[in-house]
């Protein structure tokens, strides 16, 4: 993933994931054709999204007729780089290679490079899903006030 591009692949986690944070609380799983239609995302491809999701740890499946996806933590305590690293497949020390650069203007531009990436993860690492939430309750207050 570039810096400053999200992939539909992680906006789609991202979606699903303040469904699930969203309803965390009542403890109660949700199941995957729930939050494709609250959030218009194919069920077959969120299918996939969640299990990866649940294989990096941040969610947990329950099995069952009253079955589904939970956040396998607090939404306050899961980062937006730990979701987009899960979903992407980064690796800290895949994202550094590049430590013989072939000329001094290949290292140069590494090095910025590297400082815009550092930048971007330092902004996913500063976010929760919990700031997503309230992000939304803000945006959705603000909207029912302009409609009043």
């Amino acid at each position: 993933m570039e810096p400053c591009k999200l992939s539909c692949k992680s906006e789609y986690a991202l979606l699903a994931l303040i469904e699930l944070a969203v309803k965390y609380d009542a403890g109660e799983p949700l199941q995957i054709r729930e939050i494709a239609a609250n959030q218009n995302i194919p069920d077959r491809y969120l299918e996939q999204l969640l299990a990866t999701l649940r294989r990096g740890g941040l969610l947990r499946s329950q099995r069952g007729a009253k079955g589904g996806y939970l956040l396998a933590r607090d939404p306050w305590k899961i980062t937006l780089l730990e979701v987009v690293s899960c979903i992407e497949g980064w690796d800290s020390g895949s994202l550094t290679e590049n430590s013989n650069p072939k000329t001094v203007e290949t290292a140069v531009v590494w090095e910025v490079w590297q400082e815009a990436r550092q930048a971007s993860e330092s902004v996913w690492q500063k976010y929760t899903l919990q700031d997503l939430c309230d992000r939304r309750n803000a945006k959705r207050q603000l909207d029912i006030m302009y409609y009043i």
